[in-house]
């Protein structure tokens, strides 16, 4: 092989190197970005992995919410009326969170299944629901009357 033929080859394998390079460093990238969502159904049914930030949404149990007086640490259940799941947050909660709305939650589970999470979104007006949270109401079949009558299906 002349040098020329050698040196166009090397520039080319050099190329394709970097491009596989490029592309295996944006996947490792997009892969740790990526939180999936789960029903509370989901995690009851081990579904949601352990320690792997995820999304939970569903409704806030009545008369669950429970804070404590010394720190800005919450407890309370959340349910898709199917199976209901344990979520402790610490931090101040949005002003629209209250018990019976639908809620969706950012963290993970921890080894004692309670799901730790980082960040609670609530919807913003009475006939809103996330679209997860629909979807997971609606597979367990307990869609809220209201919220049936008000489109979300």
């Amino acid at each position: 092989m002349n040098p020329k033929r050698k040196q166009r080859l090397a520039i080319v394998l050099f190329i394709v190197f970097g491009a596989a390079v490029a592309v295996g460093l944006v996947m490792y990238a997009l892969s740790q970005n990526i939180n999936l969502f789960y029903s509370p159904t989901d995690i009851a049914e081990h579904k949601a992995p352990e320690g792997t930030r995820i999304r939970a949404g569903g409704m806030v149990v009545e008369g669950s919410v429970k804070r404590d007086t010394e720190s800005l640490q919450v407890t309370f259940d959340m349910t898709d009326y199917a199976n209901k799941v344990t979520v402790t947050f610490t931090g101040i909660l949005p002003d629209l969170f209250r018990e019976g709305q639908g809620i969706v939650a950012q963290g993970e589970m921890n080894s004692d299944g309670v799901f730790e999470a980082v960040e609670v979104l609530a919807k913003h007006d009475e006939n809103y629901m996330p679209p997860e949270v629909a979807e997971a109401l609606k597979k367990a079949g307990k869609m809220p009357e209201q919220i049936r009558a008000a489109g979300a299906e």
